[in-house]
């Protein structure tokens, strides 16, 4: 009682706060009769706060429930109840025991309050004797239970047999469902908001006889149009065992093409799954189809489509669902236009037309529709051909510029001793770039073994690298991946015209061919691509750039912008003519990461004997811009970077002219003058010694400093322990040998002074240091000796010095010599001023 009471309080309270400023109260008077077998019920809408009660008479409700017969007036406390009240208003009729009130059905009771009301009718009927709701114009268009009509005016179908109840479809206004006839009852709902002028339920009811099926649902489909129907209970399971039918009306002079969009299979015991349809003109109506197969098109008029269920695993039943859509259109004028599409002497090779955007976008449903057909019934938007066959296919489409190619062949190799003998043409078959459509992409997937790598040429045309300060602007592109074991390779994109004659990349790769525009219809006939396999190479990729003599040439690592992978080298061998010198430079001044595992590496090397290879760590300042006189190595290996650090490096490469130097002809006179005079000098001495004939005298100088600088511990035994050093006789040649030095530069440095690497040059790129070598190995930048050598360093990566003619006067006059910087001891003599 207690709580009774303090309920009444608050409700009391509210209709103070409410109610006083209200400036009227709507009243409304609901009188039903019996015989209309009608209830009306105003109830809360969902998740609503209960601030505006029913007041009838003294009593004051939140829920109000008239039923036949009853003659009650009520009033809304609050001047807007649309906002906290819906209504329902029920119909029930009986079919089965006694007559039908068959024709139109109206909205019945007026002058209902203006609120959200649904309008429901139970009809019961025997399933001896079918019923049919027939719409009026502009008749019903079916949406997904979830979705809302535009209008918010609605209707629901349920089919009810027996007990069962079975949810033929929501449905808006303005479509092409012109009626639906069901087997037994139905309950039949008409949502519409508060504020609808709807003043009819657009609908009739008429008797028909059984139809032995679940239901029948017309479609009337006049001019171009689209339409999308789903199977009864749709997303869920379509009854076991069950049969229903859509009709189509379609004028004669147009054509129709079903779709199955999205569809499900239930798991069958017995019977079998498919759909049939009666089609003007078969000779064997009806045809079968599974629901995976491609479904009828260019249907000349109206025909029938029947969706059959089977008999279900008790256990695991599945579910048989169906989404399709039926799309009307004039004969295209070029329909009985047949094109040839021969892929019998194709190896590997599939070709698909598609719309454009296929397969990310789906069209909608409004967009025209563009059809391919391999025959006159078997049409869809997409198309796949298959190699070793012959097509004829047409097009049902007005704008054939919506349509694409896209066609991928496989290329493999188990054996190199067979294959490697092989030059495949990556050439677009004339078939494909003959057809009315244009190219979209030609996709080569190319798969090796182990050991087995890939070159790609291009010996005509060359290949130039798209990059920010280098774009293509030609009408195709490559763009190449390289997939190893351990990592997916994003080489690069490339188009013709270029400066690259090669790359060589480990492993499987895929090659893509991407259009732009119609000009690669005239591009197409001087394609020069080609692919070969070659034995195992050192680096993931390698690039072979021959350099346009007109034009700087920039060149960037892969995996551009996100950078290389872990442990990754990549090498580009650039090609220097013999009269041309090639000016190297790179974009940024330092890698740009910070290595969480091992060391990053640039290395640069000329391809000549004593060339000195230039070694750059990621902590290290990279190469100012110089001059490379020869063929030479770029080569880049990563290390394992930390978070959010990424290797990326960009590079150019501009030719120019040898220009002869003043300076050297120069250089070169005087030094031809200073043989002739120490030849002489020489002459002289030894007419002076036969003058003489003093006898030889050995001379020891302890003032010469016998170390050779940065190699303690480099012999077992030291010149200072030994008698090397002393001379027993000093010849001429010895007095006189600083001026040999002095004119060519040639003296043979001693036994234990630092050899470089002078050996034969292969075609390899250099190698990186190893990782253990890295490790260990520390540079000072400000050092000039090289780290002490030990017996265990038997490494063959070696630093060799730059002869002296190939020292730039503009290079970089910082930067660090790897090598070996000691001098002979007639080198140190002149230094200290020891030689007079």
């Amino acid at each position: 009682m207690a709580a009774g009471r303090a309920l009444a309080a608050l409700l009391a309270l509210l209709l103070a706060a409410s109610g006083q400023i209200l400036q009227r109260e709507a009243s409304f008077t609901i009188s039903l009769r019996k015989v209309d077998n009608i209830t009306v019920v105003i109830k809360l809408r969902p998740g609503v706060l209960p601030i505006c009660p029913i007041r009838v008479k003294h009593a004051i409700v939140f829920e109000l429930k008239i039923k036949p017969g009853d003659d009650i007036t009520f009033t809304f406390t609050c001047s807007t109840p649309e906002k906290y009240f819906v209504m329902e208003i029920q119909k029930n009729i009986d079919c089965a025991s006694g007559p039908c009130p068959y024709g139109d059905v109206h909205l019945y009771p007026p002058g209902l309050p203006h609120l959200n009301r649904t309008f429901i009718w139970d009809v019961k009927a025997s399933t001896k004797a079918g019923l049919e709701l027939e719409f009026s114009t502009p008749w019903l268009r079916q949406i997904d239970p979830g979705e809302t009509c535009p209008d918010f005016v609605s209707y629901n179908i349920n089919s009810c047999i027996d007990k069962a109840t079975v949810n033929i479809g929501t449905f808006c206004r303005n479509g092409s469902v012109s009626r639906v006839k069901l087997l037994g009852g139905v309950i039949m709902s008409l949502h519409l908001p508060w504020d609808s002028p709807l003043t009819t339920s657009g609908f009739n009811i008429a008797n028909r006889a059984s139809i032995k099926r679940l239901c029948i649902i017309e479609s009337i489909l006049k001019g171009e149009s689209a339409i999308t129907l789903m199977s009864p209970n749709y997303p869920l399971g379509f009854p076991e065992d069950e049969l229903m039918t859509w009709q189509f009306v379609i004028p004669s002079n147009m054509r129709a093409s079903v779709f199955f969009h999205n569809y499900s299979l239930s798991n069958c015991e017995r019977k079998e799954e498919r759909v049939e349809y009666y089609l003007p003109g078969s000779f064997s109506n009806p045809e079968v189809f599974k629901l995976s197969d491609s479904q009828p098109a260019n249907i000349a008029g109206s025909f029938n489509l029947s969706l059959q269920g089977c008999d279900q695993d008790a256990q695991n039943p599945g579910i048989l669902r169906l989404l399709f859509q039926v799309i009307v259109q004039h004969p295209q004028v070029d329909e009985n236009v047949t094109h040839l599409v021969d892929l019998s002497k194709e190896w590997n090779v599939t070709v698909t037309i598609h719309f454009e955007g296929w397969p990310s976008r789906v069209p909608l449903m409004s967009e025209p529709i563009c059809l391919i057909c391999k025959d006159p019934r078997t049409c869809d938007r997409v198309l796949t051909l298959v190699s070793g066959a012959i097509y004829k296919i047409s097009f049902l489409c007005k704008d054939l510029s919506r349509l694409r190619i896209t066609a991928e062949k496989g290329i493999s190799c188990v054996d190199l001793r067979w294959c490697q003998r092989k030059m495949y043409s990556l050439l677009v078959p004339k078939v494909i770039t003959q057809l009315p459509i244009r190219l979209h992409k030609f996709i080569w997937k190319v798969s090796a073994p182990d050991l087995i790598n890939v070159e790609i040429t291009s010996p005509s045309l060359k290949l130039q690298q798209h990059v920010p300060e280098q774009r293509c602007n030609t009408s195709y592109s490559y763009s190449i991946v390289s997939a190893t074991p351990e990592t997916e390779l994003n080489v690069g994109v490339f188009c013709p015209g270029g400066s690259i004659e090669k790359i060589q990349m480990r492993n499987n790769i895929t090659i893509s061919l991407k259009t732009f525009g119609k000009g690669f219809l005239n591009d197409s006939n001087h394609q020069d691509l080609k692919m070969s396999f070659v034995p195992h190479i050192k680096d993931e990729c390698s690039f072979t750039v021959s350099p346009d003599p007109k034009a700087k040439v920039y060149l960037q690592t892969p995996n551009w912008p996100y950078g290389l992978p872990p442990y990754v080298s990549i090498s580009w061998y650039v090609v220097v003519p013999s009269k041309q010198v090639a000016r190297l430079g790179f974009s940024k001044d330092r890698m740009g990461i910070t290595c969480e595992t091992g060391r990053a590496y640039v290395n640069i090397k000329e391809e000549t004997l004593g060339a000195e290879e230039i070694v750059r760590r990621e902590d290290e300042l990279l190469p100012k811009p110089r001059n490379m006189y020869h063929d030479f190595w770029v080569n880049v290996s990563n290390c394992k970077p930390v978070d959010k650090t990424q290797l990326t490096l960009q590079f150019w490469v501009a030719l120019a002219d040898k220009q002869i130097d003043l300076g050297v002809i120069l250089a070169v006179v005087a030094g031809a003058g200073v043989l002739v005079a120490i030849g002489l000098a020489v002459c002289c001495v030894k007419k002076k010694k036969k003058k003489s004939q003093n006898p030889m005298v050995g001379v020891y100088n302890a003032n010469v400093n016998t170390q050779v600088p940065g190699k303690k511990g480099l012999f077992a035994k030291g010149r200072k322990n030994n008698e090397s050093h002393i001379y027993a006789v000093i010849d001429d040649a010895m007095v006189y040998g600083h001026l040999l030095k002095e004119s060519n530069g040639t003296v043979t440095p001693e036994v234990d002074v630092y050899r470089p690497f002078d050996g034969p040059v292969g075609s390899l790129p250099p190698s990186p240091p190893p990782f253990s070598f890295r490790k260990d190995i520390k540079h000072s930048p400000n050092s000039e000796e090289p780290p002490p050598l030990t017996d265990t360093d038997h490494d063959t990566y070696t630093f060799a010095h730059q002869k002296s003619g190939q020292t730039e006067d503009n290079g970089d006059k910082n930067e660090k010599i790897n090598g070996d910087t000691s001098t002979s001891l007639l080198e140190n003599q002149e230094q200290d001023g020891l030689v007079e």
